[in-house]
C-alpha cells in the first residue's frame, strides 16, 4: 500500500495562542506538516510536540518577532536552507488595543501597525512569489469584523485590519488563474488570551454579553473550510455576518454614529 503523502507544509504566525494556535491544530489535523511562529519559545516547542504526536505530521516552532525589519525574509530564507517550501501561509500574528486614541503614545500607535501592517505585508512579499512559481499555494490573512467599519476606541487596530482586508481582496483578484488562493478570515470577538488581556485592562469589554463572544475553535474550523475552498472572505457566525452586511448597506455618517454610540457604553467613566 502507497503511503498517503500529506497536503503539504502550512506555516502559521501567532501560533502560541488564541486564533493561530486553533488553526495549527486544524491544519495538523488535516495532515500538514507545520511551521509554527510566534515570539514565545517555549509554548512554541511544547504545541509543536502536542501535534506532531497528535496527528503523525512534521512540526517545528520558530521563535521570531515579526514586528522586527527583516524577520520575513530571514524566516524565508530558513525555509529555503531547510529545503522547506511553503504550501500554506497562515498570517495570524497581531496586536488589539483598546482605548482613546488621544490617550495611546505614539510608539504604542507604530507597534500595532508594525505587526498588523508591515509584518503581515513583508510575509507576503516572500512567501507569495514562490507559490506562484511553483503553480499553487494557499494564504489565509487573519483580520476581524473591525476591517468594515471605523470602531471608536479601537481606531488604529481597526485600520490595520482594514488594510488586511483590502490587500487580501486585491491579492486574490491579482492572483486568480494562478493557483494561489489568498483568503480573508474576519472573526467577531473571540474568547482568546487577547480578549482577557482587553477586559483585565479596565475598559468595557469585560461587560460583553456571553452571546457576542465566538468560540475560538469554530473560528478556526470556518477559516480553515473557506482557505482551502479558496473563499476570498469568511465571517465567522451568523451575527457577526449580519453586522458586515448590515455596515456595508448602511450609509457612513450612520454607521460612525453607531460604533460611537456603542463604544461610548463601554466605555467606563472617567477612563
Amino acid at each position: 500500500m502507497q503511503e498517503k503523502k500529506p497536503p503539504g507544509t502550512a506555516l502559521i504566525t501567532g501560533a502560541s495562542s488564541g486564533i493561530g494556535e486553533a488553526l495549527a491544530g486544524r491544519f495538523a489535523g488535516a495532515g500538514f506538516n507545520v511551521v509554527l511562529v510566534a515570539r514565545s519559545a517555549d509554548k512554541l516547542r511544547s504545541l509543536a510536540t502536542t501535534l506532531a504526536r497528535q496527528h503523525g505530521i512534521q512540526a517545528w516552532a520558530v521563535a521570531a518577532d515579526l514586528a522586527q525589519a527583516g524577520t520575513a525574509q530571514q524566516l524565508a530564507d530558513r525555509m529555503k536552507r531547510a529545503r522547506r517550501p511553503i504550501d500554506l501561509l497562515v498570517n495570524c500574528a497581531g496586536v488589539l488595543e483598546h482605548g482613546p486614541f488621544v490617550d495611546m503614545p505614539p510608539q504604542r500607535h507604530r507597534e500595532l501597525i508594525a505587526l498588523n501592517v508591515s509584518a503581515l505585508s513583508d510575509m507576503l512579499a516572500v512567501f507569495v512569489p514562490p507559490m506562484v512559481q511553483r503553480g499553487h499555494g494557499r494564504v489565509l490573512n487573519v483580520a476581524s469584523i473591525a476591517a468594515f467599519q471605523p470602531v471608536p476606541m479601537l481606531a488604529t487596530y481597526a485600520a490595520t485590519k482594514a488594510f488586511v482586508l483590502s490587500l487580501t481582496e486585491s491579492l486574490a483578484e491579482e492572483l486568480h488563474g494562478s493557483g494561489v488562493t489568498v483568503t480573508a478570515l474576519c472573526p467577531g470577538i473571540t474568547a482568546t488570551a487577547m480578549l482577557d488581556k482587553a477586559q483585565r485592562s479596565g475598559t468595557g469589554l469585560g461587560a460583553l454579553p456571553a452571546f457576542v463572544v465566538g468560540d475560538v475553535g469554530k473560528v478556526a474550523d470556518e477559516g480553515f473550510d473557506a482557505c482551502m475552498r479558496g473563499k476570498v472572505i469568511c465571517v465567522p457566525g451568523a451575527l457577526n455576518l449580519a453586522a458586515t452586511l448590515a455596515a456595508r448597506a448602511a450609509p457612513r455618517w450612520l454607521v460612525r454614529r453607531v460604533g460611537g454610540t456603542v463604544a461610548r457604553k463601554l466605555t467606563p467613566p472617567g477612563s
